[in-house]
Parts: C-alpha cells; structure tokens; sequence
C-alpha cells in the first residue's frame, strides 16, 4: 500500500467530501441563480457551504467568496487590493519565500509601475515583525504574507505584523496566504487583524478546483472577474457548486476533532523528527522551533533529494523537495533562506494530514536510513 506524505501539496478527498460532490453533481445540479425550484435548492446548498466554511475560519458568511482555489485567491487580494488602494500609494511589502502565486503576481504589478519590497525570510522561512516595521514606508499601500510556509511549515506572527501596519500605515491593506494554517493551526481573520485571507480546498481533502478569499466587512474589493454578478458581483460566474458543496463538507468532517487532529499530528511529527535525527547522523530540520504541526522540513546534506526520493518512491512512499509549483526545481524558500547549497540539494519535505499514521512515518524513517545507508553521499 502506498504511503502518501505530500499532504501539503495535495490531499486525498475524504468520503464526505466525495459523497457531496456527487450530490451536487447528480441531485441538486441547478443554477444557483435560477428562480425555479430546482435553483433555489442548489442556492440553500451554497448558502450553507459558506456558512459552514466561514463557521471554521471564524468570520461572517458575507466575509467569504468562493474561487477556484488559492491562487486565485492570491492573485484576487493582490491585484485588486493594490488597485483599490492605488491612490495611497503604490508600494507593496512582502517576503522572498512566498508561494509563486504571490510572487508572480508581485512581478506583474511591478512591471505595472508598482514599488515592491521582498523581505529575506528568517532562518526557519517566517518573517519577522521587525523587519516588515523597518520596511514599511508612507507609501506602502499592501503587506502581503504568508501565515504558514508551504515548505518548512514556519509560522509568522501575522498577528503582530498587521497591528504594526495598521498603526504605522493606517488604511493599508494586509493580506495573508492562509492556505497551509486552515484547520492545522487555530487562527481567524479577526484575531489576525487582516483584511484579505486565502485558503484553498485541496489541501483539507476537498478537490481541486475550489477555495475561498475572506473579504473583511466594509471592504469593497473590486472583482478579480467580470460577468453574471455571481458572489455579490465580486466573482462572476456560475458557482462550482460541486466542488464547493465537497469543500464544505470537508470542512464539517474535520471541525469536531480539530484540535485532537491537530494534537495527534504535532505528536506524530515531533516523534519522527527526533527518531530520524537520531538515526542520521548531521541530518538538519529546517522548521525551526514551532513550526505548523503537519509539515517536517528536513535535509541530509550531501544526499540528493530527487535520489532520495526515488529510492522512497521505488517503496510506494512519496514526499517532495519543495512546494509542487516549483515542478521539481530548486527551492526558492530555502534559498532565501540563506542555506548552503548541499542544504538545499538534499532537502525533503513530509507533510502529513490527519489521516497520518504512526505506521506510515515508522516505514518512512526505516526507507530514509536504508537510503543513507544504501546510497552514496555525494561528498564521499
């Protein structure tokens, strides 16, 4: 049997969310929009799966709107954001280590006339609060941060970020990419102090193809997309009904053990990082000290990750090197990071899910030594 550790990548859609895509799909499939019966049935579905949605994430139901995933999401907060914002001036502070949705977008908004700060992250992938301060100028319009990163699992006290924000740049807008905390570590928008916050479906066993942008009351955001006046006339277009139905069910599914989830999987990551540093010799962890519970950022410096990895796929265990945009290339956060190259060279990233068995990571702990053991370090 397979032993599935890219969990950050992607998740295996549980049974509920299954279950509910195919409902949508084959019993209540009108428009939302439509007057009949059959629309109005399928508008109490959406009704109820943004309140269910906005009921974990801790904010009101007319906060949410839903996408098509995070990077959607992303580029919805960022272009829109600083447009809406223009006119108090066109800087933007963000970080070196953030998800390529972000930094693209930054890109594109930068060749539009935009100024635009990439902060070098810490040691662990966050970034501190200090050094969003010493950045900020009069002009900084929008912050843009990750709250958990995808790779090494850091956490930055985004909290702390948006108070210094919002008290040295009143009227700036912060925005967090949320989508590797929801439902791994307890936050909500309003104990964050932001103003756009995405998450994304397929990373909580939803499918593909759905997520959410949290929009704060008295916002008005412009649309990212034109047309029918769909999501209050933010998103047009006919909702996903489907995959939004799946993502809220999901969501329910997991909300009544959040938090022994979410226990179970800092024990479980904690247990196996201290056996596989136990067992490697100058093997590195690469999180820092607390970071989100589902994510183990490691390295064996020397070892090649992509050889590592076909050795743990040649025994059904799958990890990854760096986030799955990367699409097999070098780590962008660990660069930025400031890690040597045979660091970088020889990082791994497990991430596990709340399905994550003892059993699973006992197996990956044995194929990793067996690796080290078996093939030849490049420094040799």
């Amino acid at each position: 049997m397979s032993i599935y550790l890219d969990n950050a990548a992607t998740t295996r859609v549980c049974p509920a969310a299954a279950e509910a895509a195919i409902k949508a799909m084959t019993e209540l499939y009108g428009n939302p929009s439509s007057p009949h019966r059959m629309g109005r049935e399928a508008k109490a579905m959406l009704d109820r799966a943004r309140g269910s949605v906005a009921k974990a994430l801790g904010c009101g139901a007319g906060e949410v709107y839903f996408t098509s995933g995070g990077t959607e999401g992303d580029n919805w907060a960022l272009r829109c954001g600083a447009y809406y914002n223009r006119r108090r001036g066109k800087h933007i502070l963000s970080s070196a280590a953030e998800h390529p949705a972000v930094l693209r977008t930054l890109d594109a908004l930068e060749s539009q006339g935009y100024t635009v700060t990439r902060l070098a992250p810490e040691r662990d992938g966050s970034v501190s609060a200090g050094a969003v301060v010493g950045a900020l100028r009069e002009d900084t319009c929008l912050v843009s941060l990750m709250l958990v990163n995808n790779e090494t699992g850091a956490v930055t006290d985004v909290a702390a970020v948006a108070q210094a924000v919002h008290e040295r740049c009143p009227g700036a807008l912060v925005h967090t990419d949320a989508v590797q905390a929801f439902l791994k570590i307890p936050f909500s928008p309003a104990a964050l102090g932001v103003d756009l916050l995405t998450i994304s479906g397929h990373k909580v066993h939803a499918p593909k193809g759905v997520g959410a942008l949290y929009v704060r009351r008295g916002l008005n955001l412009p649309p990212l997309l034109y047309g029918g006046g769909q999501e209050e006339g933010r998103r047009s277009g006919t909702e996903a009904l489907p995959q939004i139905a799946a993502f809220a069910a999901a969501v329910e599914d997991a909300f009544p053990s959040l938090t022994e989830d979410r226990a179970q999987m800092a024990a479980l990551r904690a247990t196996t990082a201290e056996r596989l540093m136990a067992e490697n010799p100058g093997l590195l962890l690469l999180g820092g000290d607390r970071p989100s519970p589902q994510l183990l950022s490691l390295s064996l410096p020397g070892w090649r990750s992509e050889v590592l990895m076909n050795f743990l796929e040649a025994r059904d265990i799958f990890v990854s090197k760096s986030s799955a945009c990367k699409r097999g290339g070098r780590s962008h956060v660990l660069q930025a990071m400031g890690l040597k190259s045979d660091v970088v060279d020889g990082a791994l990233r497990v991430s596990l899910s709340r399905f994550t068995t003892r059993e699973e990571l006992e197996a990956f702990c044995l194929a990793l030594r067996q690796a080290r053991q078996t093939l030849r370090s490049s420094i040799h």
